[in-house]
């Protein structure tokens, strides 16, 4: 499961590796917090006509990539805020596809290394999804009435922190990195020179392939919270 602030944030993120991973057999399920009703340089755009765009060119992006769907939950833009409300729906979410991993953005990202400021959606969708993951979607007397209804907890056990600067986990997306450009290419009220972000896409994997040495790599932060069997103590 890929959860993110806005559509097209995943396609950014890792597409990459949910792409390789879908065709390695996993199944994806993509949740985006809102639907972008602010994602536009003009004031009087109606912010609803915006946001069924967005939602149009995610679900197109998401058929790219081989999501089994995608959920909206048309959290406010702009204003995203790890509340209860936002995460009671994360792990109803979590509960209802039932994920073995979790992308979300890293909340600790506030100032990028080489400039920039991380938005504050992508903060707090980070730590709304890592607060859902752990402890309440595991936890049967977090929102009881969700476990009454039928949503039995769910472990999460491994997190994927995209965006961060802190990346200690590098997945090689040689095979599936033009398919990323490709859902890119989808979110077209976003991306005004598809070429020029797709050589930017190339150069920005390239480098992180030259970690593990390969031609394309998206980086990643892992936080492991539950061991596999034969990763615990003998």
């Amino acid at each position: 499961m890929v959860i993110a602030a806005h559509p097209d944030d995943a396609d950014f993120g890792p597409a990459g590796t949910a792409a390789r991973w879908i065709d390695e057999g996993a199944e994806g399920w993509l949740v985006c917090c809102t639907s972008g009703d602010q994602g536009g340089e003009d004031p009087d755009a109606d912010p609803l006509e915006l946001a069924a765009v967005r939602e149009s060119e995610q679900r197109a992006a998401a058929s790219i990539i081989g999501y089994a769907g995608v959920t909206f939950l048309h959290g406010p833009d702009g204003s995203l805020a790890n509340d209860l409300a936002l995460r009671e729906q994360l792990v109803r979410e979590i509960r209802t596809f039932k994920p073995d991993a979790v992308f979300a953005t890293d909340p600790d990202t506030i100032f990028y290394r080489g400039g920039g400021i991380n938005h504050t959606d992508h903060r707090a969708a980070g730590i709304a999804a890592v607060d859902a993951v752990y402890p309440a979607a595991r936890n049967p007397m977090a929102f009881p009435w969700l476990a009454r209804s039928g949503l039995a907890p769910h472990r999460v056990r491994r997190v994927y922190l995209f965006w961060s600067e802190r990346a200690d986990t590098w997945i090689d997306v040689t095979a599936t990195l033009e398919r990323k450009i490709d859902a890119l290419r989808a979110h077209a009220s976003q991306i005004h020179d598809p070429e020029g972000l797709a050589d930017r896409i190339r150069s920005w994997a390239a480098e992180e392939g030259a970690r593990i040495g390969v031609a394309s790599a998206e980086g990643l932060r892992l936080v492991i919270i539950d061991d596999d069997e034969d990763e615990g103590p003998g």
